[in-house]
């Protein structure tokens, strides 16, 4: 969880907020969905880095023992048994801070969300 209790007010100042070794893997993963997703815009939502395209597009949080990454608001059928060996609700990860973050599960995720956001907005614009 976030070492203050005040809300921040960018990505950068969230990541401040931890150890240099969860600072390091947090700024790996926000590379990570830039990558993946270049046209996303960086926002905090739900006090959490919120990556935005077309709509919600992945989210991600530090906690005590493990780093969140939450590709909102759907589940993720594609990724369902890669998603299995992590703990979490359906379609998030819980990866613990002593084991390797699945980097390229994170851009394959963060690519899938993007299609499916861009075609959701495409199809309303056919409405």
């Amino acid at each position: 969880m976030l070492a203050t209790k005040k809300t921040p007010e960018s990505i950068d100042e969230y990541i401040a907020a931890f150890p240099e070794n969860v600072q390091e893997k947090l700024q790996l993963i926000r590379k990570t969905i830039k990558e993946a997703a270049p046209e996303a815009e960086e926002a905090i939502s739900y006090q959490m880095p919120t990556f935005k395209y077309k709509g919600n597009l992945v989210y991600f949080a530090a906690y005590k023992n493990h780093i969140g990454f939450y590709p909102a608001p759907r589940e993720n059928e594609a990724f369902r048994e890669e998603l299995s060996a992590y703990k979490g609700a359906k379609g998030t990860l819980q990866i613990p801070l002593d084991e390797p973050v699945p980097y390229d599960l994170i851009s394959r995720i963060t690519k899938f969300r993007a299609a499916e956001n861009l075609q959701r907005a495409a199809s309303k614009r056919k409405k």
